[in-house]
C-alpha cells in the first residue's frame, strides 16, 4: 500500500509548497494544466497562469510555484465553494477527492469566519489562487492513488513574525492557523524564527489530509522524496516543505517501538495496575524487570512493546500511571511469522468445546500450532482437571482434526501429537 509522508518541519507548509512538492515528486511539471484552463473559465477569474520552476533551496533542488493572477473576488464563502467545485469537475476530480476539496476549503472558511466576528483582520483568503492550491493538491495526490493509501504528516514548524489586525499587529501563529489545528487537534513545533511558517491554506491541507502526526517517520520502503519552496527567506534554514512517497512493509516484517522507564520507591501494586492499563490501552507486550539502579537501590525496568504510532498514547500512560518523570523510546526492526486462527472443536468430558488455534508459518513452513490459553483454562475450570492435561487432549483432537480434513481432501494428514495423548482421561479417571 501506499504511503505518503508531508513533512513540514523544517519551514512550515503553505498551500503553494505542498502543491510544488508534489509536482517535484511526481515529476510531471505541467500536470495542472487542465486545473488551470478551468479556473481561467471562472467567473471571478479574469488572469490565470503558472510555472513550476527548478531553483536551488539551501543546496537542495526543488520546485517552486510561479502564480499570475488578475481575479474579481468571490463575494463569499459560497461563492468560493461554488467555484472550487465547477474548477474541480471540469478538471477530472473524481468525487471522493472534490469531497474531500471542499471539506477543506469549508474548514478554511469557517476559521477565518470565526475570526472575522472576534474582531480579527486575518488573512484575507485569495479565491483564486487557494483553489489553485487546494484543488490542484487533490488533484495531483487523486491521479497518484494517494488517496486510497496512507497519508501522515510530521507536526509542522509555525514560525512567529506579527499578523496584522484591524486593531494592530499580535505576535505569530496566525489565529485561523492556530484555530484550524485546534479544531482537527493536530499537533505543531515550534520554530525560533521571526517569519509566519505555517498558513491558514497549509494548515486545513495538512489537518484535511493527514490520518495522524507522527515522529519519527512510520516504518516504510521509501520510493522518492520531492521538494517545495516559496518565496520566503527563513532565517537560519532553508524553506523547503519535503513529501516522501514510500511503501508499507512486506507482511512478516514491522516496525515496533519499545518504551522503557526505571521506576523506585512505587508500590507494587502501583506497577501492576500500570500494566494492566497499558495491555488495555493497546500495548503490544508489557514486561518489568529487576535491577539494581542509583546508590544500589533495587529498581523495576518496565518495558513497552508499541506498535509504531501508538507511542506518543502509551508513553502518556505509562507517565500518568507511575509519575515516572522519563522514558526512553527505541524503535526496531521486528520479523514476525505469518499467522492463522481456526477454531477447532474439541469433545472433553461429554461436552463439545470451540478451541482456538494458533498456526504461525515462516515462507510456508508449520513453525508452531498452539491452542489459545483461554479456552484451554476455560475448559480446565469447568472440567475441573490440570490446564496441562487438557493441553495435552485438544492437541491430540487437534492432530486428529486436522488428519480426517486432510484425509477428506484426499490429502496425507499430519500435526503435532501430544506427549501424553490420554493424560486428560486418566486424570479424570483417578
Amino acid at each position: 500500500m501506499k504511503v505518503l509522508v508531508i513533512d513540514p518541519a523544517c519551514a512550515g507548509i503553505a498551500g503553494n509548497m505542498l502543491l510544488a512538492s508534489l509536482i517535484d515528486l511526481l515529476g510531471e511539471s505541467r500536470a495542472l494544466d487542465p486545473l488551470a484552463d478551468a479556473i481561467r473559465d471562472l467567473e471571478i477569474c479574469r488572469e490565470f497562469s503558472y510555472e513550476a520552476e527548478t531553483v536551488d533551496a539551501g543546496g537542495i533542488t526543488a520546485t517552486r510555484l510561479a502564480i499570475a493572477i488578475r481575479e474579481e473576488g468571490a463575494r463569499d464563502a459560497n461563492d468560493l465553494l461554488e467555484a472550487a467545485a465547477t474548477a474541480a469537475g471540469a478538471a477530472g476530480l473524481s468525487p471522493g477527492a472534490c469531497s474531500r476539496t471542499l471539506a477543506i476549503l469549508d474548514d478554511l472558511a469557517a476559521a477565518e469566519a470565526h475570526l472575522h466576528r472576534s474582531g480579527f483582520s486575518p488573512h484575507a483568503i485569495v479565491p483564486v489562487e487557494t483553489i489553485f492550491s487546494v484543488v490542484g493538491t487533490m488533484l495531483l495526490l487523486d491521479r497518484a492513488g494517494f488517496l486510497e493509501g496512507t497519508i501522515v504528516a510530521t507536526p509542522p514548524a509555525l514560525g512567529a513574525g506579527t499578523i496584522r489586525t484591524e486593531y494592530g499587529e499580535i505576535p505569530g501563529p496566525a489565529p485561523a492557523t492556530l484555530d484550524i489545528l485546534a479544531r482537527h487537534r493536530f499537533p505543531y513545533a515550534s520554530a525560533p524564527v521571526d517569519v509566519e511558517l505555517t498558513t491558514p491554506t497549509g494548515a486545513a491541507l495538512l489537518a484535511g489530509l493527514a490520518e495522524r502526526a507522527v515522529s519519527p517517520y512510520p516504518a516504510m520502503v521509501p520510493v522518492r522524496v520531492g521538494y517545495g519552496t516559496g518565496t520566503r527567506e527563513v532565517p537560519g534554514r532553508p524553506d523547503l516543505l519535503r513529501v516522501v512517497e514510500g511503501e508499507s512493509l512486506p507482511p512478516g516484517e514491522d516496525r515496533i517501538v519499545i518504551l522503557e522507564t526505571n521506576l523506585d520507591d512505587i508500590p507494587g501494586e502501583v506497577v501492576g495496575y500500570a500494566v494492566e492499563r497499558l495491555f488495555a490501552e493497546g500495548a503490544v507486550d508489557v514486561f518489568v524487570t529487576p535491577a539494581l539502579g542509583k546508590k544500589n537501590r533495587p529498581v523495576s525496568v518496565v518495558s513497552v512493546m508499541a506498535a509504531a504510532g501508538d507511542e506518543d498514547h502509551l508513553v502518556r500512560v505509562l507517565m500518568e500511571e507511575t509519575g515516572t518523570l522519563g522514558v526512553r523510546v527505541y524503535e526496531f526492526r521486528k520479523v514476525v511469522a505469518a499467522r492463522e486462527k481456526e477454531t477447532v472443536p474439541v469433545s472433553l468430558g461429554g461436552r463439545v468445546y470451540p478451541v482456538r488455534v494458533k498456526t504461525s508459518t515462516v515462507n510456508g513452513r508449520l513453525i508452531a500450532e498452539k491452542p489459545e490459553y483461554d479456552d484451554l483454562a476455560a475448559i480446565a475450570r469447568e472440567q475441573g482437571i490440570p490446564l496441562r492435561f487438557v493441553d495435552d487432549a485438544v492437541r491430540l483432537r487437534i492432530s486428529e482434526w486436522k488428519r480426517e480434513r486432510s484425509s477428506a481432501r484426499g490429502g496425507a494428514g499430519g500435526g503435532c501429537p501430544p506427549d501424553r495423548p490420554n493424560a486428560a482421561n486418566a486424570a479424570r479417571d483417578e
